[in-house]
């Protein structure tokens, strides 16, 4: 029986790892948060209530504990990277960091690992609130990946998508399709990727028992252009989709990107995960969430 413990494991695809986890019966599970959302998962899992950017309630939180897996899906700056370093040096076996596309600047071609190497990254401390969100997921990724107390892999995922979609990103272009508003997206033609709330907990969950390292892209097979999607939704919606280079803020696409930015999976794939196809499950969830809004109706 696995020790793991999981930093955000309350909601989207942080809930659906903890799901993952308990589902095969091969962990124990403790999830740490603020204590803020409620969960569902009842005796099922130990909970630790502390707020991650606090150094010491979190080292005295977890303690001595050791851990054959931490997964950490709330770390956003350098400061709770290096807290982190320090209090799991000599209790976690393996760490995997939740990271982002975004350490990546967009440019047309699919994005590898080398293209942004931590391990020769200028090294800067601060706390979230420091730097803009690229930031500081790179100086959490080159502060884990330079420390050497425990193995780190940092899976850098793109925007996450799913019916439990919190940040609402996809509803979005629904919506403004369904009511004929306009939408800001300076590109249409610019590619994307993507990957599914479950993809993303399978993905994590296979890290654990997976030996790679560093950093790892993780993404749905495939790309769309963000005028690929928005033809989508129009044949959900029956609708056109009212498309302007500009708008007022409230209306600016979150899928618009100037140029393209999408990953390679070399990496992964080639270690033996096998990623959805995006055009399978795209048009689907398009569906689902577009009658979500007929049923309000």
């Amino acid at each position: 029986m696995r020790n793991i413990l999981v930093l955000g494991g309350t909601r989207f695809f942080g809930k659906r790892l903890v799901e993952r986890l308990l589902r095969e019966g091969d962990s124990k599970v403790t999830i740490l948060t603020r204590g803020r959302a409620e969960d569902s998962f009842g005796e099922q899992v130990s909970r630790l209530n502390v707020d991650r950017t606090d150094a010491k309630a979190l080292a005295e939180a977890v303690g001595d504990t050791p851990w054959d897996v931490v997964y950490d899906n709330i770390c956003f700056s350098p400061d709770e990277a290096d807290a982190a370093g320090r209090i799991f040096a000599g209790t976690a076996k393996r760490y995997i960091l939740t990271s982002s596309l975004s350490v990546y600047d967009s440019r047309p071609e699919a994005l590898t690992e080398a293209d942004f190497d931590p391990e020769v990254y200028p090294l800067r401390l601060g706390a979230k609130e420091d730097f803009n969100y690229q930031e500081g997921k790179r100086l959490a990724e080159t502060v884990l990946l330079k420390q050497d107390a425990f193995p780190v892999a940092a899976v850098r995922i793109p925007m996450v998508l799913g019916t439990d979609d919190y940040t609402r990103r996809l509803h979005f272009h629904i919506e403004h399709v369904r009511e004929g508003r306009p939408m800001g997206i300076p590109n249409t033609q610019a590619a994307i990727s993507f990957i599914r709330s479950d993809e993303a907990a399978d993905f994590l969950y296979w890290l654990g028992f997976s030996q790679l390292t560093g950093p790892v892209n993780a993404c749905s097979d495939g790309t769309l252009t963000i005028g690929e999607i928005l033809s989508i939704i129009e044949a959900a919606t029956g609708k056109q989709a009212v498309i302007e280079a500009e708008t007022a803020d409230e209306d600016m696409s979150p899928f618009g990107i100037t140029e393209s930015w999408h990953m390679d999976t070399t990496k992964a794939r080639s270690a033996g995960f096998s990623f959805l196809a995006l055009s399978d499950w795209f048009p689907e969830l398009v569906t689902q969430l577009n009658a979500s809004f007929g049923n309000r109706e």
